[in-house]
């Protein structure tokens, strides 16, 4: 498992034995089982995560309780609730186990820690982070621009994977599409 994160991380650093053995004091492992929350609306959100094996999804819900789905994350992904991690207040967003998933989690003393005590992890964290960025607004201007259609084929191109592991019913909240909408896609 610690394998897999020191893999990640020099997809962008390199890394020493030693450098690598500092980060990996930073981390704890847990594992939950299919729809169990690792974080729920309005509870502290303790952790980052770092998928080992799995799939999640970050659900808003909003005024009239209809849920809507931010986020997957599988293998080699990073969630939270960023908003409520960074500024330390409660989530409005829940993140929900979809298979059984094993993370390494990272709390944010220890995120604060790794970045202060080793600048390479500012550089990966910071790459990381622009990367989020990024996907966040194409995600963002699809939603704007292109019809169901298009932005099923979108995802599918992007994440051909996610789609056989997701339920119809989830894949159709991410996409802002009723679940016989997505129906007639296929």
């Amino acid at each position: 498992m610690r394998h897999k994160l020191r893999e990640h991380i020099e997809k962008i650093i390199p890394l020493t034995d030693d450098e690598f053995e500092f980060i990996a004091t930073h981390f704890t492992t847990k594992k939950f089982k299919k729809h169990q929350f690792l974080i729920q609306e309005d509870s502290a959100v303790k952790y980052n995560y770092f998928v080992i094996s799995g799939l999640l999804k970050l659900i808003y819900a909003d005024d009239t309780g209809k849920q809507h789905i931010v986020a997957f994350a599988m293998e080699d992904w990073w969630e939270t609730d960023f908003y409520a991690y960074y500024t330390e207040t409660p989530a409005t967003m829940s993140l929900e186990c979809l298979e059984d998933t094993e993370v390494l989690c990272l709390t944010l003393e220890d995120y604060k820690k790794l970045c202060s005590g080793l600048q390479k992890m500012e550089r990966f964290f910071l790459e990381k982070a622009t990367f989020g960025f990024l996907s966040s607004q194409r995600r963002i201007i699809s939603t704007l621009t292109s019809n169901a259609k298009e932005r099923y084929e979108q995802l599918l191109k992007q994440y051909p994977t996610l789609i056989n592991r997701v339920p119809k019913a989830a894949l159709a909240s991410y996409l802002g599409v009723s679940r016989e909408t997505l129906s007639r896609l296929f």
